[in-house]
């Protein structure tokens, strides 16, 4: 997981998936379990997120626990989990802008940055 150039097998899924959302601009993606568990997808975002240090999850899971537990045995649970979409993922919390158009926009960093609805 040296490596952190993008896979030519992710870019073509971000490629399609970039060209469906200019193509049909209100269409929503709604089930993206099967793409984000992918093999390639998850192995790529994880050394992705270990070059950046990113911090530990709601879970409190730290880098060095997934590599004590090991990233294959890791990666593979999450897979599992995603396609039987049995994860619980964080809800998306909604915040008013303060400046702009004042639409609610999506907070996903857990930072609040405006006022809540």
């Amino acid at each position: 997981m040296g490596n952190l150039s993008t896979p030519k097998t992710v870019q073509k899924l971000q490629k399609a998936l970039h060209a469906k959302a200019k193509a049909e601009a209100g269409y929503r993606f709604y089930a993206l379990y099967d793409k984000i568990s992918r093999e390639d997808i998850l192995a790529h975002a994880f050394a992705q997120c270990r070059s950046n240090k990113g911090a530990p999850g709601v879970d409190g899971q730290d880098f060095a626990d997934i590599e004590a537990y090991g990233v294959e045995r890791w990666l593979g649970e999450l897979a599992l989990a995603l396609r039987e979409e049995s994860c619980a993922l964080a809800g998306v919390e909604r915040l008013n802008e303060i400046a702009g158009s004042g639409h609610e926009s999506p907070d996903i960093s857990g930072r609040s940055n405006g006022a809540r609805t």
